[in-house]
């Protein structure tokens, strides 16, 4: 039996890897899902029928019963789920997987008759599970509060840094201590639990929501490093490496995110974007005045365009406009207009929101250009089109040394020769700051909803 549960758990993690590589690309990404969630229900059923534990059948009729009802569950929510609310999803169900990881700690630590007696290394991976399910799982809380507006963005207590740094050493040294005492006291292991909730809440809470991508990346890594903590638990190869695999591509990614903001994991951890007065829409002093554009002006000038840039932000998925401006792509593209998207590796609420939005409207993901490779390209387009973005687009990256986003790599927006913003009002990003290229004397501001200005730009499209 044991032979054919290994067979089965090293196909499994086979599928893991395999469905992780698919995952690369927006065409395969759907078969690496599937493939992945195959091989996490082989080794399911693997786990529960192959084994040589003998337990009474109300346990496996509880364990089918909590699956039915799981498997129900997150289908109706995945089905239902607004793409504009897809990343405070993947927060919830983040910190799901937390709290599943603290919880087979506590289990193990009071199931254990003689954890006195444990060697300090099983103590220790015990507990390390515990403090690290626990600030995942309320971390992902509070990101999922930030993320649809019922928590305030940016909550700092005074010196939160040096409360932040000692409640974070207290609880290393806490959990060191019960290793090196012994101590099977239950009052220390909800202790130590609490202490874990209440640092995942302080550890978030001070952080910006522009910096929310990469929080996101952080705590999907932790929730990673407690799953491979559990698979040590019960010498289980697929919950070990499922959980490395999870942790080190959200370790990956969360530097991606730090490398493409010109931010520090330390700068993000201990700091956030600060928030600016937002300005009235019409003249600001320091910058100059706006421009306003109407659709059909809009319309006439990309209809006689050669070279048309795409920018998707966030206000696109709010709208959920994203069929709406596919159809303007291909409209463009009838008329012999050359259209591409440009993709900012933080647009949007998580890494690559961007992507999957465009995706889901069927755009060829041909048309889809990175950073790196569109910027050049920006001093031929004749028109840039910029949908819900905003920080991502900011000049202040590279002009106001003052700016908290000085630094940060950007879309060069501001080299076309025709700029042409949606935006519902003059309201200031995720960032909360001012941004520059709204006063260019190139940016014509087209207000209103994106799906509503889009379709009545497509309207007039249509009668040229």
């Amino acid at each position: 039996m044991d032979i054919v549960l290994s067979i089965i758990y090293l196909v499994s993690t086979i599928t893991f890897i395999v469905g992780l590589k698919k995952l690369g690309h927006p065409e395969t990404a759907k078969n690496g899902n599937l493939i992945a969630a195959l091989g996490m229900g082989l080794a399911i059923v693997g786990t529960i029928f192959i084994n040589e534990i003998k337990v009474p059948t109300i346990i496996y009729v509880l364990i089918g019963v909590a699956i039915i009802i799981g498997s129900i569950m997150g289908w109706l929510i995945a089905m239902k789920v607004e793409m504009t609310k897809m990343p405070e999803l993947v927060s919830l169900f983040n910190g799901f997987g937390g709290a599943s990881a603290a919880l087979i700690g506590v289990v193990e630590f009071i199931g254990n008759e003689n954890i006195s007696g444990t060697e300090a290394t099983i103590v220790a991976t015990i507990l390390s599970a515990i403090a690290i399910g626990a600030i995942t799982f309320s971390g992902s809380l509070v990101a999922w509060g930030k993320l649809n507006g019922s928590l305030k963005s940016v909550v700092k207590l005074p010196k939160y840094n040096i409360i932040n740094n000692l409640f974070i050493i207290g609880i290393i040294a806490f959990s060191a201590f019960i290793v090196a005492t012994g101590s099977d006291s239950q009052l220390f292991l909800y202790g130590l639990l609490v202490a874990g909730l209440v640092y995942g809440i302080l550890f978030v809470l001070p952080i910006g929501g522009a910096d929310m991508p990469v929080v996101i990346s952080l705590l999907n890594s932790l929730t990673g490093i407690a799953a491979a903590i559990t698979g040590i638990l019960y010498d289980n190869m697929v919950m070990l490496v499922g959980g490395i695999l999870v942790g080190s591509a959200g370790i990956i990614l969360t530097v991606a995110m730090c490398k493409a903001m010109n931010r520090t994991l330390g700068s993000v951890i201990f700091g956030s974007f600060g928030a600016s007065a937002v300005a009235e829409e019409g003249v600001n002093k320091s910058l100059g005045t706006i421009k306003k554009t109407t659709s059909s002006d809009a319309a006439i000038m990309m209809n006689y365009a050669t070279n048309v840039i795409i920018v998707p932000g966030y206000g696109l998925a709010v709208a959920q406009a994203q069929h709406v401006i596919h159809e303007l792509e291909e409209l463009l593209t009838s008329k012999g207009v050359n259209v591409k998207y440009a993709i900012h590796p933080v647009a949007g609420r998580m890494p690559g929101h961007m992507n999957v939005l465009l995706a889901e409207s069927n755009v060829d993901y041909s048309l889809l250009s990175e950073m790196d490779d569109i910027n050049p390209q920006f001093n031929n387009a004749d028109v840039v089109l910029v949908v819900g973005a905003n920080d991502v687009v900011n000049p202040a990256a590279h002009t106001d040394p003052s700016s908290p986003i000085y630094g940060m790599p950007i879309l060069d927006v501001e080299n076309a020769k025709h700029i042409i913003v949606n935006k519902r009002s003059m309201k200031a990003g995720y960032a909360g700051i001012e941004n520059e290229l709204f006063y260019n004397s190139k940016t014509s501001m087209l207000f209103g909803d994106a799906k509503a200005a889009l379709t009545e730009l497509v309207g007039e499209l249509k009668g040229m």
